[in-house]
């Protein structure tokens, strides 16, 4: 009898396939690999994966969205662990018909991102692709003193998240539905378009986060909510439990919502691909946390809710004190995204 294959199933056969040789500090569990250079240097390494009609459509994702978004998603990773983005590698298969024109437009883009992190784009590898546009990058950096882990949480940490939750999901359902919606101003339907085709990845909140002491863990919002605290807890075997009504979901995101009829707060916990950054800290931590944060960045820290004990697994509850399911985030193998 055979196993149907799910994300979750692929990353155990990864992990039990996984090498942890000398020189590797953290591998396969969290954002980055941390890896051990010598003489007290930490190297983070990352990688992503974007297939077209999977993570993206080309009838709304130019060749420049492309490229920003592929390192994008990249420095994310490097965001949540607190440390600095340097050295990228780039993978990039195309099918026929592809022009020369699209080509210099994908790394435009990504070039115009590099350049605001200080990455450079160092080398990588082409293909012919049977079907669609497929971009694998592999980003290295340097790792913070103390880099920040997804696998240490601890119960009684404040769960907090940065800025605002919800837009890159309403802007995925105006672009695939293909036409404005009514009532919503021009310049926020594309606001709302640029924060699904070009993220704009945590960094510098990272840094100052990892360095400013009392956080005890922390990811980026890739997956949506419910799935990236998923691997927080499990990760460091706790539980938790969120306030919904807590929750920052974007303003912008509940307009588009109201006008099309969906659920923002779905949107919030679900949706993915924000790119925000889910925090935990020390409970004294957070509102010193929350100032310097907003002081040092303009970026706002929120807090939704506190790291519980293993048993009593994820909860979620409404604005009224009730219990509710929340149901998970992006799934490779369940359901499609573009």
């Amino acid at each position: 009898m055979t196993t149907r294959a799910t994300e979750r199933r692929l990353i155990g056969i990864i992990r039990r396939a996984s090498t942890r040789g000398p020189g590797v500090r953290v591998g396969i569990g969290d954002d980055c690999a941390v890896l051990e250079l010598g003489a007290g240097r930490l190297l983070l390494a990352t990688t992503d994966l974007l297939v077209e009609d999977v993570h993206f459509r080309r009838r709304y994702a130019t060749a420049a969205d492309l490229g920003w978004k592929a390192l994008a998603v990249n420095l994310s990773d490097i965001a949540s662990m607190g440390g600095r983005p340097r050295w990228a590698l780039v993978a990039l298969a195309c099918p026929e018909g592809v022009t020369v024109e699209e080509a210099e437009a994908f790394y435009a883009g990504m070039l115009e991102l590099a350049g605001a992190h200080d990455v450079a784009v160092v080398g990588g590898d082409t293909s012919a692709s049977p079907r669609g546009w497929i971009v694998n990058v592999t980003l290295l950096g340097e790792a913070a003193p103390a880099s920040v882990l997804r696998s240490t949480a601890t119960p009684g940490d404040v769960v907090a998240v940065t800025g605002a939750l919800g837009r890159a999901a309403a802007g995925l359902a105006v672009l695939e539905r293909g036409t404005a919606p009514a009532g919503v101003a021009p310049a926020a339907v594309e606001e709302v378009k640029a924060a699904h085709l070009r993220p704009r990845p945590r960094v510098r909140e990272g840094q100052w986060l990892a360095a400013a002491g009392g956080v005890t863990a922390m990811i980026d919002l890739s997956d949506g909510l419910a799935t990236d605290l998923g691997h927080i807890s499990e990760e460091s075997r706790v539980g938790s439990r969120i306030d919904l009504g807590r929750l920052p979901v974007d303003a912008i995101a509940r307009l588009v919502a109201d006008a099309l009829g969906a659920d923002p707060l779905a949107w919030a916990t679900g949706g993915g691909e924000d790119y925000e950054l889910l925090v935990t800290c020390t409970p004294g931590a957070f509102a010193r946390l929350a100032d310097g944060l907003a002081a040092a960045t303009g970026t706002r820290l929120t807090a939704i809710g506190e790291i519980a004990p293993a048993g009593e697994g994820v909860r979620y509850r409404d604005a009224a004190g009730r219990e509710v399911a929340v149901a998970p985030g992006f799934e490779h193998f369940v359901t499609g995204r573009a």
